[in-house]
């Protein structure tokens, strides 16, 4: 299996945006298509990888050698063929981490049933970018300019270390804004070495070890994990 390696499956209404956010962070990507018209449309914007396929074909699938790949992820436009592909994907490449989308609680479950690592539900994402239109308007503005100035705004990954102004805070309690950045979610220890989303509803303590995630400009971003290594500020 290769790292970094993924193949997607769709290039349409969700998957173009994907791909190309992906492509952009380094990824290798590939590109698997059984629509003519979107197949020539990755092809058109440079995509070097790109399969035309009926993925509703085991035998198709099998040539991939899919196994190579550390993620699959399955944004077919179609919901129906999506779950499908999932249920396909599954039962041939038992060992491969898939990624599918939703767009409502039934798919979802019906994406989880067919054997999907991890489903991104769209209606979901979406509610969360009404509460922070209507709670949070610094950290829509962040997400605005990150899907529409690619490369300005980017994620980052920090760990809190020991003797942190961070620790023992509740993230609640910091204004990541004042530094020109968001907090997106944080993998806490406490819980399971899990991720959460700040969206989530759950009261969220910093204690050094945790990892946060960040939305924000790379200047930014840099100058925050670097005061985050300080006792006071």
């Amino acid at each position: 299996m290769s790292k970094n390696k993924i193949a997607i499956f769709g290039y349409g209404n969700h998957g173009k945006f994907i791909a190309k956010g992906l492509a952009s962070d380094g990824f290798d990507v590939t590109i698997v298509e059984s629509n003519k018209a979107f197949y020539e449309d990755a092809q058109t914007n440079g995509f070097n990888n790109v399969l035309f396929a009926d993925v509703t074909k085991d035998s198709e699938l099998k040539k991939m050698n899919l196994a190579s790949f550390e993620q699959l992820v399955c944004v077919m436009d179609d919901e129906h063929l999506n779950v499908f592909l999932t249920l396909s994907l599954r039962s041939l490449f038992e060992d491969s981490y898939i990624l599918s989308i939703s767009d409502s609680l039934n798919v979802t479950k019906k994406l989880q049933m067919a054997g999907a690592n991890k489903v991104i539900d769209l209606y979901e994402v979406s509610a969360n970018k009404i509460y922070n239109l209507l709670d949070r308007p610094i950290a829509t503005k962040l997400l605005e300019e990150f899907v529409h100035n690619e490369g300005a705004i980017t994620f980052k990954e920090m760990l809190i270390p020991e003797h942190s102004f961070l620790d023992g805070m509740m993230a609640e309690d910091v204004d990541f804004s004042s530094y020109g950045i968001l907090l997106v979610g944080m993998i806490d220890e406490e819980l399971g070495h899990a991720f959460v989303f700040v969206t989530a509803g759950i009261s969220h303590k910093l204690d050094s070890g945790d990892t946060i995630v960040c939305l924000g400009g790379k200047e930014e971003l840099e100058a925050f994990e670097k005061l985050i290594k300080k006792k006071e500020v």
